[in-house]
């Protein structure tokens, strides 16, 4: 009876402890079958259609999930340069570590982590984004901040992928992140 009382005890306390977490958590409406939201997630050329111009993804736990927004930056300012697949549930779960963008390179140096839910309905897929992990002190509310913003877009673009039928254009981002670098690169003596 009291191992019971416990159990139930330690059980009700991880309950509340993660009701306390902050997260941000997102759920979308994907117009395509798992197998193709979860290829798009776990995939270089599916990273690339969607959410940045270039990735190095190894769907298998501790494998690469570089993430690289910015192609042409220095390593270890391309975007989610040296993140991780924590864990894979094929075409139902993955979780991968997540970091801050550069002009917050306290919390940058540190992890967060990013867990996908992914639920077939019909034709389409249930996609819920949990991404936490978030400290409360420094630069850990605005990077939260960030990505409250950011993860919306991500989500858009992986909607938009699937209704057009069409991969995203990086060519114009791309363009201007090069003129960026060539303005960035005149300045250095």
């Amino acid at each position: 009876m009291l191992k019971q009382i416990l159990v139930s005890t330690a059980m009700a306390a991880a309950s509340v402890a993660h009701a306390a977490e902050p997260a941000i958590e997102l759920t979308v409406q994907v117009k395509a079958p798992v197998s193709a939201v979860w290829h798009a997630w776990t995939t270089s050329d599916g990273i690339a259609s969607f959410f940045a111009p270039e990735a190095n993804v190894q769907a298998r736990p501790d494998g690469a999930f570089h993430i690289f927004m910015d192609p042409y930056g220095q390593p270890g300012l391309k975007g989610a340069d040296t993140m991780q697949i924590l864990a894979i549930e094929p075409e139902q779960l993955l979780s991968f570590t997540w970091n801050a963008p550069p002009h917050l390179a306290q919390a940058r140096a540190q992890r967060t982590v990013v867990i996908l839910r992914f639920l077939p309905e019909g034709d389409s897929t249930r996609l819920t984004l949990t991404h936490l992990g978030w400290g409360s002190t420094g630069e850990w509310p605005q990077a939260k901040a960030y990505f409250e913003k950011a993860w919306p877009n991500v989500l858009k673009n992986l909607q938009t992928r699937f209704e057009t039928g069409k991969p995203y254009d990086w060519t114009a981002w791309r363009e201007q992140l090069k003129q960026r670098h060539s303005k960035e690169d005149a300045k250095r003596p």
